[in-house]
């Protein structure tokens, strides 16, 4: 049985955002296999984030960011369950993060089920139309259309954009990530984009 030190413990710690009660007890149970501990932590932080997404966020605050220039701007409400966590310096980070995210990559809704069904419709035509004379069957068409929607939806769906200071993660999993590190559901309500002489 390998020995666990503090050392240990605090270089997880740091790695996973986790508790010292849990990293200890991660690496006890993987004999101090620093990789295996994180994986533990992160299934662990991830189901307990999945837990909490059902739970009401009423409180939270406003990210904003100025792109330099002054000329592009995003306001972003983010939400959590306590003021406690709104007031924290990684919730308003997230809040900063997300508004310099929605100036940066312009998504257009929060999620797909925001998306009218008559705006998917539309795309799916306008696909349909471009690979309507390929000679390809039906089915195959379908497939095609159905692969540029998902990829259409990465374009303009927030949660579903990857992050731009970590393109490895969707907004999404930045989410989650929070939720377990900060212990509260947090949800993204409502942002907007202002860019001088545009609609």
């Amino acid at each position: 049985m390998a020995e666990i030190t503090a050392e240990m413990v605090k270089q997880l710690r740091e790695a996973t955002n986790a508790g010292v009660l849990d990293c200890k007890k991660a690496l006890t149970e993987t004999n101090g296999d620093f990789d295996a501990a994180v994986e533990i932590l992160r299934k662990k932080g991830l189901a307990t984030a999945a837990k909490k997404a059902g739970r009401e966020a009423n409180e939270g605050l406003i990210g904003s960011y100025v792109h330099p220039g002054s000329k592009i701007a995003s306001l972003v409400e983010v939400n959590c369950e306590t003021d406690f966590v709104a007031r924290t310096e990684e919730f308003q980070q997230l809040a900063r993060d997300l508004a310099m995210h929605v100036t940066a990559s312009r998504p257009r809704y929060i999620s797909r089920e925001d998306v009218p069904a008559d705006v998917i419709a539309k795309e799916r035509e306008i696909y349909r139309a471009e690979v309507s004379n390929s000679g390809k069957p039906a089915e195959v068409i379908e497939r095609i259309v159905d692969g540029k929607l998902e990829k259409w939806f990465e374009e303009v769906c927030l949660l579903e954009q990857p992050f731009i200071k970590d393109p490895q993660i969707t907004i999404k999993d930045l989410l989650t990530s929070r939720i377990a590190s900060l212990g509260e559901n947090i949800k993204i309500r409502r942002f907007c984009r202002f860019e001088v002489g545009a609609e």
